[in-house]
């Protein structure tokens, strides 16, 4: 854990890395050094390659976006950034070599979930046969290396170990991440962007001092995103989208990662932290499902209900909204450092105020949104009880199709 003055007191390098630097890593690890820098200009390097490969097959493969009612993007855009990365980052990661028996499984059941994501884009597969791939590659992490959320943290004096709770919670765990960062892949550059936010979090939190097992699977991934972001963002080429093989796959990534350093003896980072280090895909998803299942539908249902759909509904351009979200993201994963030198109840405490917050303040502006969109005449009550041009509220449960279903934006 770093210590407060460490933030005034160290070199500008050391509290970036401070790991690395105190503990001498880069002087007495040379060719190590120079082996991960390798292995990220390579991760880059065939990323970019199979991104300019796989673009051209796009059609071919049937890996394109079509506009619809939920999406207003222009032509048909390929769905191959997230092969694409996954592509970089795993020729980097056996060039590199040296993985530990764990981030093997961990590198073979993603590529599972890759071309998991791959059909999804090209069939639009069901939720029931995602979350049944889904589990059976988690499961499969679980029960060949033993890695899994056997307690949530040293809180209050006591260790709350969860038992034989402990397999089906990181189930429910690993798939609520997966599907979270699946479900802000909504405007150009978000997912990408909020995996550097994540990655970068997951660095600094764990106060890495080597770079091998997932802290190296975590840069080669931050560098084989570089070139997608740059395609997505219309910096470089044609347009690119990431699509579900490569949001599924970053949350799989960051799921385990989260886990394994969690749950290490010693302990790399608090199960408390983890939640700091995805914070903004977390609470969204919470918000958004709490939101679905209120109006009694499926929490997997897309609609025009993120945080990213609301700035833009407030007149945010999709740049500004990529901006400010990203900033919110950097800003929470630095409060959590803040609050974790507190001590885990206080930053339990902090995480959970939060979401209550986040939860409230989200839902009763999209209320407000919605309310307009619907042509109602003067601002909804401040309880929330809005009610329709038709006298529904709009939190009920509808048997009729509401204009969510309708949406003009994907997730």
């Amino acid at each position: 854990m770093i210590d407060v003055k460490d933030c005034f007191t160290a070199p500008i390098g050391q509290f970036c890395l401070p790991g690395a630097f105190q503990q001498g890593w880069i002087e007495e690890n040379p060719m190590l050094d120079t082996r991960i820098v390798l292995a990220c200009a390579l991760a880059a390097g065939v990323s970019a390659i199979a991104l300019f490969i796989l673009a051209n097959l796009a059609e071919r493969l049937g890996l394109v976006d079509r506009p619809n009612k939920r999406k207003l993007h222009q032509g048909n855009i390929p769905l191959v950034g997230g092969l694409s990365v996954f592509i970089g980052m795993l020729v980097a990661a056996l060039w590199f070599d040296g993985f530990s028996y764990f981030v093997k499984m961990l590198l073979a059941t993603s590529a599972v979930l890759a071309l998991l994501g791959a059909l999804d884009d090209r069939y639009d597969l069901s939720v029931r046969a995602r979350l049944l791939v889904q589990t059976a590659a988690i499961l499969t992490v679980i029960g060949t290396t033993g890695v899994y959320i056997h307690s949530v943290g040293h809180l209050f004096g006591h260790e709350l170990a969860l038992g034989w709770l402990g397999v089906p919670f990181t189930v429910v765990a690993v798939i609520g991440l997966l599907n979270a960062f699946n479900m802000m892949d909504g405007i150009d550059g978000l997912a990408g962007s909020l995996s550097l936010v994540t990655i970068g979090a997951i660095l600094l939190y764990s106060n890495a001092a080597q770079m091998h097992g997932p802290t190296a699977l975590m840069l080669l991934t931050g560098c084989a995103l570089l070139p997608y972001l740059a395609a997505n963002l219309g910096l470089v080429g044609r347009k690119i989208f990431l699509g579900d093989a490569g949001s599924m796959v970053l949350g799989y990534l960051f799921a385990w990662t989260l886990i394994d350093f969690s749950q290490a003896s010693p302990r790399h980072i608090s199960p408390i932290d983890v939640l700091w280090c995805v914070a903004l895909p977390v609470l969204d998803t919470i918000a958004v499902m709490y939101r679905r299942l209120r109006q009694g539908k499926s929490p997997f249902k897309p609609d025009r209900g993120h945080i990213h759909h609301i700035l833009m509904g407030a007149g945010l351009s999709s740049r500004r909204t990529l901006v400010c979200l990203i900033a919110l993201a950097a800003t929470l994963a630095f409060c959590g450092s803040v609050t974790r030198m507190l001590g885990t109840e206080v930053s339990l405490l902090a995480f959970g105020t939060l979401l209550g917050v986040y939860v409230v303040m989200v839902t009763r502006i999209w209320l407000r949104q919605e309310s307009r969109r619907r042509g109602l005449v003067g601002p909804p009550a401040a309880n929330d009880a809005d009610i329709t041009s038709s006298g529904r509220n709009p939190m009920l449960p509808s048997t009729s199709q509401s204009p969510l279903h309708g949406g003009v934006q994907a997730e």
